[in-house]
């Protein structure tokens, strides 16, 4: 076997060639004598794979374990006739093209036909090759001639793998010594030393191929892709760890820390594939590049398209969306929003679209705890309803007619400096709600095409619904059940569903047109927080982002399936969770009962008390309103009342009449109002309790 396998042995590296021509180490695992060839094995992209190569293979890329040709020891014993079988056997590599010896050749000439050097196989075929002086001086030069092809041709081959490992010793010697740099900076009393050196030694095995400008863009009808920012500066004065790596363009690893029972720590490298993945080197324009701006298009074609940004508080939402910080101040003009409607006026100078007259309007709205703001007029309250025709409208908002990028840039700072916001552990000026930023194309004052563009509020919000504060609680409530509405929402859209949940929140409520119809495009960036504290954050955004784009079920068996049994699962929640009927009601529970693993009964019932105190509390005010509206009537009609009875001779049983009247109109309107807002009490005091009684469950491993 050493014969034929030469150098190679079990646990040696070799360098291989990849079906894609890639050309890297791998470890020699088995040897096969049968058919002569080895297996081995290498790590990618944190997984162990393999293959089985043949020994020419092997032997045209490493010449330096080449097998030895055996001399023989005995200078007088004969050489056997069984030699020129024997060479047979030899790698291919190695194949001779001179006219086989006689047995009675010369030892010189035997022994240079096995010439013993291993510098470049071409050299052996040449010392093997050199023609015996027996031999007619034409056929040795033609011999020559052919032997001078075959060695250029074997030579230049060497030569590429010459250079190939050269250049590979380089890349190597320059890694080892940035990584002898950076361990001489780094201190060895950190913390979380252990775990830095593991995922240290873990990014040393992996091939880098990140996003670049160069790569494709392709064509998807729902893109889902995720942005790693850098460190901030509160991480790294914390010497927080960065357990975030992106080895290519669709990878994203997170290297989770535990601890074994006898307190080992370990690593737990998950690892998730997207449509593009970009790391903390990424710029706003390249993300831009790569997901909103082939969506531009699709509003130019009667089309609806929507960009979402989702993630932990300070993960970066707002800042991919609305534009470099700088401090508290923030540049507009480098976000998504901007971006987006500067492509918007270049596409509109096109002559295809010139022609078609469309005009541009910006609307620009929040929504919180359920509730929808205008962020162009001094957040003045929105109602959301929808028309005969089923189509949602959003009552008094205002749409901007813009010309030009200034105009746009200013409607973002305008609503920017409006938008609610609130200081959290991870964020000192953390979004407490959705944004929603809309690039409207009307044409005759009928709608072309928009384009909406969300900054959603932090979703580790939406897991604090057992707070003590009822305003912290609702907040939560809110956020939860719009992220899960919103991820079956862009499922349904992926799988031509049915039906489309967009009932059962405010904002899928408002984006409804975006969901439905063949022309509608969606694209989601999640941003996620490299430190190691934001682990578990940094996961949950993850795997929602991969639940939006597991989209590989069969369209037919999707809807089928969930078709069938859907009456029956209904009921049997409407009989478990007591709930009455109605379309936003209806959502609720078919969001819920999609999400099992995420939503208990519980936390249904706390979701639907939510809902109603929203509802209940809208009437409510709606209710008092009214009532101050009659109050200043009643207050018109008691003066007049008042001014009849300076009269000397007044009627008093008209005046009787009247003012009884009044009275009964104020007890009849009073009443009413006070009994709606004795259930509007009971319905509080139902939340909390509500709230009290949740059991979170924890979303399911992938």
């Amino acid at each position: 076997m050493a014969a034929i396998f030469g150098k190679i042995f079990v646990g040696v590296y070799v360098e291989i060639k990849r079906s894609d021509g890639r050309i890297h180490q791998a470890m020699v695992t088995s040897l096969h004598e049968d058919n002569d060839s080895v297996t081995v094995e290498w790590i990618e992209n944190g997984d162990t794979k393999g293959k089985e190569i043949d020994l020419e293979s092997v032997f045209a890329l490493n010449p330096d374990v080449v097998p030895d040709e055996e001399i023989p020891q005995s200078p007088e014993a004969p050489v056997p006739p069984s030699n020129v079988a024997k060479a047979s056997k030899v790698p291919k590599t190695r194949r001779t093209t001179s006219i086989p010896k006689p047995e009675n050749a010369p030892r010189e000439n035997r022994a240079a036909a096995v010439g013993t050097t291993r510098a470049r196989p071409s050299q052996q075929n040449q010392a093997a090759e050199s023609p015996p002086p027996a031999i007619a001086p034409q056929s040795a030069l033609n011999q020559t001639l052919l032997q001078q092809q075959n060695a250029r041709k074997k030579s230049n081959c060497v030569k590429e793998v010459e250079k190939l490992q050269e250049k590979r010793e380089k890349r190597r010697l320059q890694q080892q010594e940035l990584r002898e740099k950076r361990a001489q900076e780094v201190d060895v009393n950190l913390p979380n030393y252990e775990i830095m050196c593991m995922i240290r030694d873990f990014r040393a095995s992996l091939d880098y191929r990140p996003l670049t400008t160069n790569d494709l863009i392709e064509d998807h009808r729902i893109c889902v892709c995720v942005r790693a920012r850098p460190l901030n500066k509160k991480e790294i004065s914390g010497k927080d760890l960065d357990v975030i790596t992106i080895p290519s363009k669709d990878v994203v690893m997170v290297h989770e820390p535990k601890q074994k029972v006898d307190l080992t720590r370990y690593l737990e490298n998950q690892t998730f594939r997207f449509d593009y993945t970009f790391d903390e080197n990424s710029t706003n324009e390249m993300v831009y590049r790569f997901t909103a701006q082939p969506l531009v298009e699709t509003i130019f074609e009667r089309g609806m398209a929507t960009c979402f940004a989702y993630g932990q508080t300070g993960s970066g939402k707002t800042h991919t969306m609305g534009g470099d910080f700088s401090g508290k101040n923030q540049d507009c003009s480098k976000g998504i929003y901007a971006l987006s409607a500067r492509d918007v006026f270049l596409m509109l100078k096109k002559p295809n679209y010139k022609k078609l007259d469309l005009q541009v309007f910006a609307t620009f709205f929040e929504i919180y705890s359920g509730k929808v703001f205008d962020l162009l007029n001094r957040k003045a309250k929105l109602r959301v309803l929808e028309d005969g025709k089923q189509q949602v409208q959003v009552v008094g908002l205002q749409e901007k007619e813009v010309k030009c990028m200034e105009d746009v840039l200013k409607l973002i700072e305008l609503g920017n400096s409006c938008r609610t916001s609130g200081q959290t552990s991870a964020n000192a000026h953390s979004s407490r709600s959705h944004a929603v930023f809309q690039i409207i194309l009307r044409k005759r004052g009928k709608m072309h095409g928009k384009f909406s563009l969300i900054d959603l509020a932090g979703n580790e919000r939406g897991a604090d619904t057992s707070s003590a504060d009822r305003q912290t609680r609702s907040e939560g409530a809110e956020i939860n059940k719009s992220l899960l509405a919103l991820k079956e929402c862009i499922r349904a859209l992926g799988l031509n569903k049915p039906h489309t949940p967009f009932r059962a929140s405010k904002l899928t409520q408002v984006l409804r047109d975006s969901f439905i119809g063949e022309n509608s495009r969606t694209c989601m960036i999640a941003t996620i927080s490299p430190g190691m504290a934001s682990c578990e954050n940094t996961l949950n955004t993850l795997r929602y982002a991969n639940r939006v784009k597991e989209l590989m079920v069969d369209p037919a068996a999707a809807n089928g399936g969930r078709q069938g049994g859907l009456v029956n699962q209904l009921e049997v929640m409407e009989a478990q969770w007591g709930v009455g009927s109605s379309p936003q009601r209806d959502d609720l529970k078919l969001l819920c009962e999609q999400n099992e693993e995420e939503v208990s009964p519980q936390l249904f019932s706390f979701h639907e008390a939510v809902s109603q105190l929203v509802e209940m509390e809208e009437q409510v005010l709606e209710d008092h309103r009214a009532v101050f509206q009659e109050s200043i009537r009643w207050l018109e009609d008691e003066k007049m009342l008042l001014e009849m009875t300076e009269e000397v001779d007044y009627d008093v049983e008209s005046y009787a009449t009247q003012l009884e009247q009044i009275l009964d109109q104020k007890i009849d309107i009073l009443t009413e109002l006070r009994d709606k807002v004795k259930s509007f009490r009971c319905a509080l005091s139902e939340e909390e309790q509500a709230s009290k009684q949740i059991t979170p469950k924890r979303p399911r491993a992938l």
